[in-house]
């Protein structure tokens, strides 16, 4: 069984398509916990609807982002998770939670890093004028949006494009593109970065166990 901690802020609706098409069904994939910074997130219904384990550290609680970030570490490596998606966690994680998970926490961001980083990646490849954007999967380093890339693929941009036209798009390309990530994660397919390079080794051979 290849565990999973998930963290999100948000509606979850990456999370969703992780359980739908993951979650007991492909490769062994478990989602052994969800856990989140904002009490009564819609993510954690989704968790709930599905009996996963759920946990919530609001940043109130703790004395600081370090004490926190260490609560929630511990409540991941308990689940025995093997790998942590970031799907719309809205919040960085500091270092000594990273220092936890070596090259075991991932973020999917809708754009094309290094463009557009930061929380309006869709609106602000939009304003910028792009012709073409994005989603990214990277691994995790304390910086913004900044870890090596692992996958990318593209959207185009309409000339008529609203926010919401091209969101709609971008998501569901994310709801794609996730899952497939976790999936070559389970395989061994993925190895991360030798020390001192942001070239990351992904073995695709197009074959998958989802069913979309």
């Amino acid at each position: 069984m290849f565990k999973i901690a998930v963290l999100a802020s948000g509606s979850g609706s990456n999370l969703q398509a992780i359980i739908d098409h993951l979650h007991g069904l492909v490769a062994g994939i478990q989602v052994a916990v969800v856990v989140s910074d904002v009490p009564g997130a819609l993510a954690l219904e989704r968790a709930e609807r599905a009996d996963i384990p759920t946990a919530v550290y609001p940043l109130e609680a703790y004395v600081d982002r370090e004490t926190r970030d260490q609560a929630m570490a511990d409540a991941v490596e308990a689940s025995g998770a093997e790998l942590v998606v970031l799907a719309g966690y809205m919040r960085l994680v500091t270092p000594g939670f990273l220092e936890r998970f070596p090259h075991q926490v991932i973020n999917l961001h809708p754009a094309l890093l290094p463009s557009f980083p930061g929380e309006h990646g869709i609106e602000d490849a939009l304003e910028y004028g792009a012709k073409v954007t994005g989603v990214t999967v990277h691994f995790v380093d304390p910086g913004v949006d900044s870890g090596p890339v692992i996958r990318q693929e593209t959207v185009s941009v309409h000339d008529d494009d609203t926010p919401a036209s091209l969101g709609t798009r971008i998501h569901a390309l994310e709801h794609r593109v996730l899952p497939r990530v976790i999936e070559l994660f389970a395989r061994g397919r993925i190895t991360a970065p030798e020390q001192g390079s942001r070239r990351v080794r992904v073995d695709d051979d197009e074959t998958s166990e989802i069913i979309w």
